[in-house]
């Protein structure tokens, strides 16, 4: 089997958490090289990868097959096109660009050139949003009426140096968050008739969105999506309710926090979430009343990396489809309009 050679773009909390471990640890990939313009921090975990200090570089070498791009948001419409234009396959980090109008001609740019983009909407392997996927397929709630997922944090002042809380273009928080809690409605739902949103700034002295609440109007089906970074005491991650029952699930995906504590994709229980963290399921089964504990899908993120190789290296269709990560990036334009204008906006 062919062994993909990757560049990674960057090595900040993305690259170190989120791309290279899967990429280490894939049996057919391979971290050639890493961009780091002021320092080698990847060499103390994967000393056999090569720094170079320019993307420019890292393009020009013609072993690389895909690039990975972790860089901020401003930056990624220019620098997905120039690897397109040499050719490279692409895993561009959630969002995948500014404004719908990027995100269409880059996929229409790499439909041309026969190279594959990969949006890095991670979040569709999460162990509860895979259960909940499950749960919908499997009817368990009838037909579901309600939809509600949140993302919230609580960090009452701003880090130094954080380009998503800056005032520039894609920064903020329904951007960050709000780009993954969109994705999975539509892997859910399809397309909504319109978008109705609120955004805010609650930190004082903030200079980008940190809190969101965004409507998304289905025929049947209400569905809301809710972050913000001043929520101490949190509520359920996901609520579902149907014409069966209901389902509630608290707390994130561990996944995130054991690669953040240096966890590898194939370390023993890696993407299995506590049994004490287990949503609640309260439905008709056959004529009979069930409330309990469903046990989370393990998380798996590597399941995307998988798809990129498979993708890439045997000309298989991407999991995330750019179209569908363009489809986010114009509901996000649309509630923008939607807080701005006071009032609903279709989606056409």
């Amino acid at each position: 089997m062919k062994t993909l050679q990757v560049g990674l773009v960057g090595y900040g909390l993305s690259g170190q958490v989120f791309h290279a471990p899967f990429v280490h640890t894939h049996s057919h990939m391979n971290l050639k090289k890493v961009v780091e313009r002021r320092s080698a921090k990847s060499k103390e975990r994967y000393p056999y990868v090569e720094v170079v200090a320019s993307y420019e570089e890292l393009l020009e070498d013609k072993d690389i097959d895909v690039v990975i791009i972790t860089t901020p948001n401003e930056f990624h419409y220019p620098m997905v096109k120039s690897a397109i234009l040499k050719r490279k396959h692409v895993v561009i980090e959630k969002p995948f660009t500014v404004t719908s109008k990027e995100a269409m001609e880059l996929t229409a740019l790499a439909d041309e050139y026969g190279i594959k983009l990969f949006v890095y909407h991670n979040r569709r392997w999460d162990g509860d949003f895979k259960t909940i996927k499950k749960i919908i397929e499997q009817r368990l709630l009838g037909d579901i009426v309600e939809f509600e997922s949140h993302f919230d944090r609580f960090r009452n002042y701003f880090k130094e140096n954080a380009w998503r809380e800056e005032d520039r273009p894609g920064s903020g928080i329904l951007y960050d968050l709000g780009s993954h809690l969109i994705d999975q409605s539509l892997v859910l739902f399809g397309t909504p008739d319109a978008v109705t949103a609120h955004t805010s700034i609650q930190r004082k002295g903030g200079k980008s969105v940190d809190a969101f609440d965004v409507r998304l109007h289905y025929p049947g089906v209400s569905v809301t999506l809710k972050a913000g970074m001043l929520v101490r005491e949190l509520g359920p991650r996901f609520i579902l309710h149907g014409t069966e029952g209901s389902f509630v699930k608290y707390d994130l995906d561990p996944q995130e926090n054991a690669l953040r504590q240096g966890s590898m994709p194939t370390d023993s229980g890696y993407g299995i979430e506590d049994e004490e963290r287990w949503g609640t399921l309260n439905t008709t089964v056959n004529d009979l009343h069930y409330r309990g504990k469903i046990e989370t899908l393990p998380g798996s993120y590597q399941d995307f990396y998988q798809n990129v190789y498979e993708a890439a290296a045997e000309g298989k269709e991407p999991e995330v489809k750019p179209e569908q990560a363009a489809n986010v990036i114009k509901i996000i334009e649309l509630a923008e309009q939607s807080a701005q204008e006071k009032r609903t906006i279709s989606f056409k």
